[in-house]
């Protein structure tokens, strides 16, 4: 049976919800949160991301700081590559 997102009515809970959907309302950035659900381990490096966009490493990196924000990605600094893997809550979201 397919899991259901539990709706708060709480204003805290809605801004945080409206913030996600927003965050994965823009096609470049949905994405890049696709490209890191299908990625091995879970988990990709921007420099791996970056090539498939077509875009400037830094705008990527814009995107993903979105993501970040908005609560669906995880961010690891390994040196000077930055690991982004998903939230939990980004994971009920893909379901």
């Amino acid at each position: 049976m397919a899991q259901t997102l539990k709706l708060s009515h709480s204003p805290k809970a809605l801004a945080s919800l409206a913030e996600q959907f927003k965050a994965l309302g823009d096609e470049t950035r949905l994405g890049l949160m696709m490209a890191v659900a299908a990625s091995e381990d879970a988990e990709a490096c921007v420099c791996d991301l970056t090539p498939d966009t077509g875009l400037a490493q830094s705008t990527v990196s814009h995107h993903l700081k979105l993501l970040v924000d908005s609560g669906l990605l995880n961010r690891t600094q390994r040196g000077k590559w930055a690991y982004y893997s998903l939230t939990a809550t980004a994971k009920k979201l893909l379901k």
